[in-house]
Formats: C-alpha cells, sequence, structure tokens
C-alpha cells in the first residue's frame, strides 16, 4: 500500500498544482531563513556595540567583527539543520491543494472537501513548525552523545512527526479532526513506517525539497485506501 501510494504521487509530480507548492514552500522557505539571519545579525551587533572593554585588553572594537562572522556560520549551520523541518512545516501550509491535486484525478467521484480556512492553515503550521523544530533541537544532543545511529534517530523523528501531521491533514479535509486523530491512533504502525520512508530522502540536498510534496500525496492515497477498509 505504502509503495503504491508513493509511485501514484511520483507518476503525478508533473502537475501544476505539485509545481506551485514546491515554488512556494521554498521561495518562503528561503525567505524566513534570510530574515532570521538578518535579526540575529543586528541582534549581536546591537548586544556588543562599536567597542567593548574587555579585562587584560582593554578597549577593543575589532569583537563585533569576530561576533558578526561567526554569526554566519551559525546560521549556515543551523540553516542546513533547519532547512527540513521548515520547508515541510510552510510547504503544509499549501498542502490540501496537493491532497486535492491527487482526489481530482484519482477520486473524482468524492464531494468537495472541507478545506482549512487561512487562519486555521496559519496555525497548525506554526504548531508543526515549532514541534519539530524543538524535536530536533532536543535530537541534536542524541546525534552528538550516539553519532553512529545519528541518522537512525533523525528518521524515526522526523518519520514520526511528518508521517502524523500529513495523514492528520489529508483525513482532516474528509472526516474531520476528531475523527482523522482516532483513526490516526488505530494506523499509527503503517503512518509512521510511511513517514520514516519519507524521512530517509530528506537526508539528500535538493531532493528534500521535493519529498513534502511527495509525502502529502503519498499520505492523501494512504488515508483513502484506509477509509476504504472502514
Amino acid at each position: 500500500m505504502i509503495f503504491d501510494a508513493f509511485f501514484k504521487s511520483l507518476a503525478q509530480t508533473g502537475d501544476p498544482r505539485f509545481r506551485r507548492v514546491l515554488f512556494l514552500g521554498v521561495g518562503l522557505t528561503f525567505a524566513l531563513l534570510i530574515a532570521t539571519y538578518v535579526l540575529f545579525f543586528f541582534l549581536v551587533q546591537w548586544l556588543v556595540g562599536p567597542q567593548v572593554t574587555l579585562p587584560l585588553f582593554g578597549e577593543v572594537t575589532w569583537l563585533d567583527d569576530i561576533l558578526s562572522f561567526g554569526s554566519i556560520l551559525l546560521m549556515m549551520g543551523l540553516s542546513v539543520f533547519l532547512m527540513v523541518p521548515v520547508a515541510s512545516a510552510i510547504t503544509s501550509m499549501f498542502l490540501d491543494q496537493v491532497a486535492q491535486a491527487v482526489e481530482d484525478k484519482h477520486f473524482p467521484q468524492l464531494p468537495p472537501a472541507s478545506d482549512p480556512t487561512i487562519v486555521e492553515a496559519l496555525r497548525d503550521t506554526v504548531n508543526f513548525l515549532g514541534v519539530l523544530i524543538a524535536a530536533n533541537l532536543l535530537a541534536l544532543v542524541l546525534y552528538l552523545m550516539f553519532p553512529p545511529i545519528a541518522m537512525f534517530i533523525f528518521w524515526g523523528l522526523n518519520g514520526f512527526f511528518l508521517g502524523r501531521e500529513y495523514f492528520t491533514l489529508a483525513a482532516a479535509r474528509r472526516i474531520g479532526m476528531p475523527e482523522a486523530r482516532k483513526m490516526r491512533r488505530k494506523h499509527m504502525g503503517t503512518i509512521w513506517i510511511a513517514g520514516t520512508l519519507m524521512a530517509m530522502p530528506l537526508s539528500v540536498p535538493l531532493v528534500n525539497l521535493v519529498i513534502p510534496i511527495l509525502g502529502a500525496a503519498t499520505f492523501t492515497h494512504i488515508f483513502h485506501s484506509l477509509w476504504r477498509r472502514v
């Protein structure tokens, strides 16, 4: 079921609605990361100031330059680390369009779905982004403690949250949020496996930008497969 859903989604990647969500998600992700860096840079400048007095060194004027350069390296490192959760969360704002494209092609007999409002989509995106970033920052400690299995931690952790979120989004459009949560709990094993398979390519640069869209389409297929069994 999972692989069948994925290959059906892969075959639909030429759909204009898929491409639109990809460009919106990537564009907003880069805009957010750049804005975050600019704010961080000016915060460092404001906290340190043009000169500072240090013990033994006296008054120095080069500390802000060092910290500013260090902030560039820090944000570059964080950008690589946070690109996946940020892109996934932002793209989730538009995933109803991907789900609708899948349903139009594969389930045309269905009545119109109940899409979330802009406020609901924004709220869910902020919540999802917060959970993903917090979980990945916490997992960073585990990455450092257990380097040999760091990749497996990344896959398992992100697979759980991505599967959980994307399945819920796909299901809630058709059966409402309360029933979507019940269905998610019932099939959590399948959802986690599918989410982990989705998280594995997230380790590959550039490919990871397309995965959220393929994931949304795949989980739409998975939901309908499970829904038909009810």
